[in-house]
């Protein structure tokens, strides 16, 4: 089970190399409006010890202090990342932070992106929206295809319509990457045709900059998942990168 400082790392990502991330979230705790089964941070119900979300203020001086240190080291940043224990997004300071970490990034690394890993649930939201827009990566979530399957993988906390969020999702314009994680259960299989046609004709009609596909890789919540190999999700997403679709794959 994670639970991370304001800012931690830097850290070696699968998907963004050398990365510096952003706990927006409860340094002790876990809040999130998805309780997905896949979630290496545990449950919601395990992460509730910890209600104190961390202020712009406390961010501005934690970040300035982690980035002159890298920098006075020479440690690498390719990114700074948005993640932590949760939904991002959830901080109600979230736009003035990306503003923050946007003004320090080009002062102390200007080569390194700024990415945010969300959910999506909240892209809505015009101020979001309009801060999502401002980063290199605003990197969405979309695990299933219809509600009834993300009720199963996510759990979503509240009214949550995959047709909404992927209303929201073309207001980008292409310009995000789709992030999707692929498994098996007695209960689901991504891989699946309905499932697997679903999801691919939203992707081609959003038609993003990026696909990012992944699988289980850290220790679940939920017992019984099944991972996918490399093999098996090129193999999947092929009629995406046949379609022009850049698919990244990470296993």
């Amino acid at each position: 089970m994670m639970r991370e400082e304001i800012v931690f790392g830097p850290i070696h990502s699968r998907r963004l190399g050398s990365s510096l991330g952003i706990n927006l979230l409860p340094e002790k705790g876990k809040l999130c409006n998805f309780d997905c089964v896949y979630c290496e941070c545990g449950w919601n119900k395990d992460g509730r010890n910890d209600k104190k979300i961390p202020s712009a203020v406390r961010l501005r001086k934690a970040l300035t202090a982690k980035l002159e240190e890298c920098s006075a080291k020479g440690i690498a940043i390719d990114s700074i990342t948005f993640s932590g224990d949760g939904e991002p997004t959830l901080n109600p300071a979230f736009p003035e932070i990306i503003d923050i970490t946007i003004e320090l990034r080009d002062k102390y690394f200007p080569k390194a992106v700024v990415s945010v890993l969300t959910n999506a649930t909240r892209i809505g939201i015009p101020s979001v929206f309009e801060a999502l827009r401002k980063v290199d990566n605003p990197i969405l979530k979309l695990d299933a295809p219809t509600d009834e399957l993300a009720a199963r993988i996510n759990q979503p906390q509240g009214n949550y319509h995959v047709a909404d969020v992927v209303e929201s999702m073309r207001k980008f314009e292409g310009d995000f990457v789709l992030q999707t994680m692929f498994l098996r259960s007695s209960d689901f299989d991504s891989s699946s045709p309905e499932v697997l046609q679903g999801w691919m004709d939203i992707v081609k009609d959003l038609r993003p900059r990026e696909v990012m596909v992944y699988t289980l890789d850290r220790e679940a919540p939920a017992a019984g998942l099944e991972k996918f190999t490399v093999e098996e999700m090129e193999s999947l997403t092929k009629p995406l990168v046949d379609a022009g679709l850049k698919v990244q794959i990470r296993g």
